[in-house]
């Protein structure tokens, strides 16, 4: 069995911290509100809901439905929580299926990586709706986090916004390839 991930640990704890949350608000909350930044799965969240259960790191309470729990975070919790936030940041490295693609687009030719590209237009437009819509709601609400809440749907909007700067800049380069080449003989 694979070690438990303290980032599993620090998102879990961290979005009960902010209030208490039954398994699938939990899921959806870090899917809507940290979703440009950080993703757990249901296969990692309930787990880790267990065994910070089984630390003592939150209770769990029975819910509105009979089948379901809302876990709620605990002094050791919240101690613990800050413990991890405080350790260093060990980032994985990157994993771009886009850049990968583009990287060796010669391979799959202009066309091809245009429509890569228009995805990706897509999506950052997508994401930048939907982050701005998000920073607007946070501003609204009086939120003890909204101030730290904000830095990071800041980093999202420039990010989205940096992505769409890209894409324009790697359509033109791509134009300036000879389309009339197929992909395998273009060097």
């Amino acid at each position: 069995m694979a070690a438990p991930t303290p980032t599993t640990d620090i998102a879990v704890l961290g979005a009960l911290s902010v209030e208490p949350m039954s398994g699938y608000e939990l899921r959806n909350a870090i899917q809507d509100v940290l979703g440009h930044f950080w993703s757990e799965s249901f296969g990692q969240i309930y787990p880790a809901l267990n065994r910070l259960r089984e630390q003592g790191l939150v209770d769990a309470r029975p819910g509105e439905r009979a089948s379901s729990s809302v876990f709620e975070i605990t002094a050791q919790g919240r101690a613990r929580l800050s413990e991890l936030l405080s350790s260093p940041i060990r980032d994985r490295p990157p994993r771009n299926g886009l850049m990968l693609r583009l990287f060796f687009g010669r391979h799959l030719g202009v066309d091809q990586c245009m429509a890569l590209l228009d995805e990706t237009e897509a999506t950052a437009r997508s994401q930048l709706a939907h982050l701005r819509a998000t920073h607007a709601e946070v501003e609204r609400e009086d939120l003890p986090d909204a101030p730290y809440f904000l830095i990071t749907i800041d980093l999202g909007i420039r990010t989205s916004e940096a992505t769409l700067e890209w894409v324009d800049a790697a359509r033109e380069r791509l134009r300036r390839l000879d389309t009339m080449t197929s992909p395998l003989e273009q060097h």
